[in-house]
């Protein structure tokens, strides 16, 4: 296996060895590991402790998200270990995500357990998304088809909207702030519970004048086409909602509601338009029945619909939108305490539209079926799961997994774990229409889909060891994951006389990597720090031509290292914290030809609590304020400082 490791690689492993030290020592005498108040539904599909939890799993809960009221989703997810971000130039703009070193489609989005990958291009509306209407964001990373579907190559971001307060008749708060790039922020909302009712209801609005999103030149010192000199801001609104009715003991019915809007301008690298903006909108609406029929028979049935939409506004509008319709039953039988094991039956209805493009097929269906165990003999946790997706248009897909986990001590386990996903092409893979038009007084073409493609699939293996006490946190996991069928450009004639069907699956891919996590509390100072080695290689023997990469490249946009560190410190009623980050080399381009320099960023932030009700964050990213680039052409913020105002009943 090949991991890069560097000076700065020894480095970040050596800060994380004083933690596994000072843990050790801390840490003599501990009989046991405490039981976590974090909940977690995303690893197992059923609600369960995050310690019980098999998988390399993360928690962004209501304190980090509070901690970074000026920053956007992509931006806290992307702090997480084993996941990357990038934007075209801002938060307001196309962002993908990256998790451990899959392509951007291979990570499943969820909101309360809904999908909200779009069906045109297999990206999810993160500029829609606040995070000030999210309650926490749970993170499993690794091959998750076999639980999810579709997509779940990477793993799966659960992002779970604030929810009603279940011990209280009404509670509110709100989050007023400014910042740089004359941002402004406000939020506000409600909860409580009574009677057997529970409710919820949070709005949100934004503004920003924003910076530049496009660069004069490129990294090779090209110029940049369609540089205009502007302020590329955002407007940004969003609501939420939850009501449910506990009408029996262990029988509630609820509904959910997000819906998330942003306007935001944005550059275009080859022709200079002036006045470029886009309009970004994510919905999503749930219904629920959960029922405990008996002691150890519990049923989940569940309806909702998801709708995201992009409409593009250049010299011309184009409308892109989908929305999925989602029919989900759960039955949990728990036929001894130690044991569970869950029937899964689903239905997803996919339909897409578009203003200026005519797909040859509009809609697509998935009937699914799976079977999930989670067991407990002694100190060995096992959970296993198989699931088959009938697509149309594409028949059977069946994926699998198994995890095991064994406690050596009360403080030490060990893991190994295996899982298969698959990702199905977009309707923009299969059904995109060839247009031919003229460029530079030269006939060309755009690419077009190709109703032939095969869905991606992956085989994922990975292992871990862990140490965990009541104040430290030390984990350990390597991975491997094996893609083939990638879907890609494939040019047969030379830039820019594009042919017809030029998605291919002509690729294979093999991602190896190391995720080290560590966290140690010292009575009021917590140190947190992880190190991401990783190697995502194209594994096909092609030469590098156009969009085509060579066997052995670097796959694009992924660093092969990446570095977190960080420390809170509490004194009284002031908290203060500091962050560093490095991120390393890059690869614009599939052929490894372009490459984009590492860069590290400090942040820095400090609250202080008035009094139970009235508080101030602040936030200052980028101290340093470096220069850096995360998709070649377009800027990142530079030094910003917000300001946040909360006030909580």
């Amino acid at each position: 296996m090949s991991i890069p490791f560097s000076r700065r690689s020894l480095a970040a492993a050596c800060c994380l060895f004083p933690l596994a030290v000072t843990a050790q020592t801390s840490a003599s005498g501990a009989a046991a590991v405490p039981v976590l108040k974090d909940i977690v539904v995303t690893p197992s599909r059923s609600a369960e402790p995050l310690a019980d939890a098999i998988g390399d799993v993360t928690v962004i809960g209501p304190k980090q998200l509070s901690e970074a009221r000026g920053d956007s989703m992509a931006e806290i997810i992307g702090r997480a270990p084993g996941v990357q971000f990038a934007t075209n130039g801002g938060p307001q703009t196309v962002t993908s995500l990256f998790t451990r070193g899959t392509n951007s489609a291979h990570t499943l989005v969820l909101i309360d357990g809904m999908r909200i990958n779009g069906s045109t291009d297999g990206g999810a509306q993160f500029p829609a998304i606040d995070p000030a209407m999210v309650e926490r964001v749970e993170i499993l990373r690794g091959a998750a088809s076999s639980l999810y579907g579709s997509d779940a190559i990477g793993g799966v971001v659960n992002i779970i909207t604030k929810k009603g307060e279940q011990d209280r008749p009404l509670s509110a708060w709100a989050n007023v702030g400014y910042g740089t790039y004359e941002t402004a922020k406000s939020s506000l909302g409600l909860s409580g519970a009574s009677d057997g009712w529970d409710y919820s209801f949070s709005t949100s609005a934004a503004t920003s004048k924003g910076f530049d999103a496009l660069r004069r030149r490129k990294a090779n010192n090209s110029p940049i086409a369609g540089y205009y000199p502007d302020k590329d801001g955002y407007r940004s609104h969003a609501v939420s909602g939850t009501l449910g009715y506990r009408w029996a003991e262990g029988h509630r019915i609820g509904l959910t509601a997000y819906n998330g809007y942003m306007d935001g301008d944005y550059d275009n690298q080859f022709v200079p338009y002036p006045n470029t903006y886009a309009i970004s909108r994510q919905q999503a609406y749930g219904l629920s029945s959960t029922d405990r029929i008996t002691d150890w028979w519990e049923s989940d049935l569940r309806f909702g619909f998801t709708k995201d939409s992009n409409d593009n506004r250049s010299d011309s509008s184009s409308v892109f939108s989908s929305l999925k319709r989602h029919y989900s039953w759960i039955n949990t039988f728990k036929p001894h305490a130690d044991h569970r094991i869950s029937v899964l039956l689903e239905r997803q209805e996919e339909r897409v539209q578009s203003s200026t493009t005519r797909y040859d097929q509009e809609a697509r269906n998935t009937n699914a079926a799976a079977l999930i165990y989670k067991g407990r003999i002694d100190r060995l946790h096992t959970q296993a799961s198989v699931r088959n997706d009938n697509i149309s248009g594409y028949g059977n897909q069946t994926t699998g997994s198994l995890g095991l986990d064994f406690d050596l001590t009360d403080t030490w386990q060990i893991g190994i774990a295996g899982n298969t996903g698959f990702h199905a092409p977009t309707f923009n893979d299969l059904y995109w229409p060839f247009e031919l038009y003229t460029w530079g007084g030269f006939p060309t073409g755009s690419y077009s889909g190709n109703p032939n493609l095969k869905p991606e699939k992956s085989k994922n293996v990975e292992a871990h060891v862990q140490y965990q006490t009541a104040d430290t946190l030390l984990r350990a996991t390597i991975y491997q994951n094996k893609i083939k069928n990638l879907i890609i450009y494939d040019s047969t004639e030379p830039i820019p006389f594009f042919t017809e069907d030029t998605m291919r699956n002509l690729n294979a891919a093999t991602i190896r990597g190391i995720t080290l996590t560590a966290e140690h509390k010292i009575e009021n100072t917590t140190l947190r720090a992880s190190a991401d080695f990783l190697d995502p290689r194209n594994d096909d023997p092609q030469q590098a031509k156009g969009f085509t990469p060579a066997e052995g490249s670097t796959l694009p946009r992924r660093a092969r290292q990446v570095f977190h560190l960080g420390v809170e410190h509490r004194i009284q009623a002031l908290k203060l914290g500091a962050e560093y980050q490095y991120t390393g080399n890059r690869y614009e381009d599939a052929a490894n030809t372009n490459r984009l320099g590492g860069f590290s960023l400090v942040n820095l932030t400090a609250a202080y609590d008035f009094n139970k009700s009235l508080g101030v964050q602040v936030r200052w990213n980028n101290i340093l304020n470096k220069d850096y680039v995360l998709v070649d052409g377009y800027n990142t913020p530079g030094s910003n400082v917000f300001v946040n105002l909360s006030w909580r009943m």
